[in-house]
């Protein structure tokens, strides 16, 4: 049939990789996904140490950084920058990995994995109930914050580019000056 493919892997074949290799399981497909370069890496630590420190203080949850497996059904297997998971819903932490959508999930762009980002790991996440989504672009400074509308799918919260303060809706108060995120 014309228009169909077929999903070829699934978690169990993820799971068989050597522990780092550099794949991530986006809708079947296996994908390399190099490492980061210094300043998307930069970026990333300067988001989750102010995400880090306010979880920390308001006693909300858990932030993990990447890399850490977040496994979404069988075809799904994604490894992304920075997760939250609040404290009521810390019991889907396991030893191998974080087995259900974060509650919120920031993706750094990086030119390998921005396609990916931005088209099919956001659909996916939308399907299966982030209730927060930042999209970080370094090259143009900028945040975009993505919610559910009560039909699932995500909106854009807000959005800044090159100045301004990223603000979560998920984290009442917790705000984040873009010249603060983008300082390298």
């Amino acid at each position: 049939m014309l228009g169909i493919k077929e999903k070829t892997h699934d978690i169990k074949d993820y799971k068989l990789l050597p522990e780092g290799a550099p794949y991530q399981l986006i809708e079947g497909e296996l994908i390399m996904t190099p490492a980061p370069n210094p300043r998307h890496q930069i970026i990333s630590a300067n988001i989750f140490k102010r995400l880090s420190q306010f979880t920390d203080e308001k006693q909300a949850g858990m932030a993990l950084y990447s890399p850490v497996d977040v496994y979404l059904e069988e075809e799904n297997a994604f490894q992304p920058d920075i997760v939250f998971i609040s404290k009521m819903r810390q019991d889907i932490i396991k030893q191998d990995g974080i087995y259900g959508a974060p509650d919120m999930v920031i993706e750094i762009l990086s030119p390998s994995t921005a396609y990916y980002d931005i088209k099919k790991k956001f659909k996916v996440y939308e399907r299966y109930g982030v209730k927060e989504y930042w999209i970080v672009d370094p090259e143009m400074k900028g945040v975009e914050i993505f919610i559910p509308t009560p039909k699932g799918e995500f909106e854009l919260s807000s959005k800044c580019d090159e100045t301004g303060v990223a603000k979560s809706i998920l984290l009442a108060g917790l705000e984040i000056d873009l010249k603060d995120i983008f300082r390298i």
